[in-house]
């Protein structure tokens, strides 16, 4: 993950107090070692060194061009932003900053904008997103920590016991059912490390364009993050609706998205289904880790964390197809992830990766990484944010938009729930995909599809 970063976008309520913020920041990084290190080079072999750490120095006030904000404000934090993609950071300071951009923005109640850059490497985004949560307070008792929603009991064979009174050929074939379904998944991801790549499409540089060597070193070009709100109750009401998840719906949006821009793009007419495949981030700590580890850093239990990287990955299938009902592609959508729930993909991939990494060293686990982005067409995640409207700072929190860039693909979709809304974050290589902004609304677009149709269901429904 060398060449990995997280940048977050979070929009805020009210002007920046600078000094506040430079202050609530250095009592943020100070208990967390991971937030004091380099990486130096000592006889050939790299390791992690603590250093001296200067807040501010990784809190940024840029000085934009005053003409092009009040000409243009959201075009003004999207290239800023943008920016953060290209220009790298100085290894000697850990790799982490703030930026601070103290202008309003189109986006209701945003009165000014923070961009958060920092290395994957000091954690996922699960346990960024933990830290951020633990030194902010919520903004209806700001003595309180954020409320995180309820989340539900994973469904699944991985997690499904069996009833008592199940017999034992049941039991048996659940168990057949469970392994075979692991070992397919294993060979198909076994085959994208070694040779199974997703063709060329309008989402998918050529192989040849000379922007990776095949072993995941990428020279990408400036990124592109957007985003959009669109309404978690919304989302609530087609889960409800369809009998499915959250994650259902999230994806069976991406898919009628992608296939609207695909075929607009492609000028493609052939209405046969086309596979894409995408690489899901899943976190594999508990379900109830989230509250339960923002807990336990208000109560000096840092310690008991799990910070890092705790994540496996999945080859999730996106389907692009032309359906005259929208609701055919949440349908497809929780028919795939019903089937990867039906294997132990995430933890093969968890582990082998790790072994790769014990056995061949950071080369070894560099290349599996590499490849299973490189061979795919994009990369989708989904993250839970609180469930009430927070304080960062004494700044009240607007939104909260986290994506990322550094890997071979020139589409990675964020899902990001905040107080009621989702928003859907786009981070684009702005090469392949010039016209990003399309793509956002096709988006905000299919959503109402889906929207309608499952208004006019529910309405035939309770007419009949």
């Amino acid at each position: 993950m060398e060449d990995v970063y997280v940048v977050v976008t979070i929009g805020l309520g009210s002007p920046i107090n600078v000094p506040a913020f430079t202050a609530g920041v250095a009592n943020l990084i100070s208990p967390y070692s991971r937030f004091h290190c380099i990486q130096v080079t000592e006889g050939g072999n790299r390791r992690w060194a603590r250093v001296k750490v200067n807040v501010d120095e990784h809190i940024v006030v840029p000085e934009l061009d005053p003409v092009a904000v009040a000409a243009n404000p959201d075009r003004a934090v999207e290239d800023y932003v943008a920016s953060l993609s290209v220009y790298p950071m100085d290894p000697s300071r850990p790799r982490w900053e703030f930026h601070l951009l103290d202008f309003p923005t189109s986006e209701p109640g945003v009165v000014s904008t923070v961009a958060i850059r920092a290395h994957h490497s000091l954690g996922d985004g699960v346990s960024l997103m933990v830290l951020l949560l633990a030194s902010a307070r919520s903004a209806a008792d700001p003595t309180s920590l954020p409320v995180m929603p309820q989340q539900s009991v994973r469904t699944g064979a991985i997690y499904a016991r069996q009833p008592r009174h199940a017999g034992a050929l049941a039991r048996v074939w659940s168990w057949f059912v469970l392994m075979w379904h692991t070992m397919v998944d294993l060979c198909f991801f076994s085959a994208t490390i070694l040779f199974l790549r997703d063709p060329h499409t309008v989402f998918k540089p050529a192989a040849d364009d000379g922007d990776d060597d095949g072993d995941g070193v990428f020279h990408h070009h400036n990124r592109r993050f957007v985003h959009r709100s669109l309404s978690l109750d919304d989302v609530k009401f087609v889960k409800n609706a369809m009998n499915c998840t959250v994650n259902d719906v999230l994806l069976g949006v991406a898919s009628a998205a992608l296939s609207r821009y695909y075929f607009r793009k492609s000028g493609d007419i052939n209405t046969k289904e086309i596979c894409l495949r995408s690489v899901l981030g899943v976190n594999i700590r508990p379900t109830t880790s989230l509250q339960t580890y923002v807990n336990m850093i208000k109560s000096d239990k840092s310690n008991e964390v799990a910070w890092g990287n705790q994540l496996g990955q999945i080859l999730l299938k996106i389907h692009l197809a032309m359906h005259d009902d929208p609701l055919a592609y949440v349908r497809k959508a929780k028919e795939t992830m019903d089937r990867k729930k039906s294997s132990l993909e995430v933890v093969f991939t968890h582990k082998t990766s790790e072994c790769f990494l014990k056995m061949f060293g950071p080369k070894g686990g560099a290349f599996i990484f590499g490849r299973m982005f490189t061979n795919t067409t994009l990369s989708f995640s989904n993250m839970i944010g609180p469930a009430e409207q927070i304080e960062l700072y004494g700044h009240p929190v607007v939104f909260i938009a986290p994506s990322a860039y550094g890997v071979s693909q020139a589409l990675i979709v964020h899902y990001q729930s905040y107080n009621s809304i989702m928003k859907v974050i786009l981070s684009v290589d702005e090469k392949t995909i010039p016209d990003y902004h399309q793509l956002l609304d096709d988006f905000s677009l299919s959503f109402e599809h889906i929207m309608d149709a499952t208004s006019r269901l529910l309405a035939s429904i309770k007419k009949e």
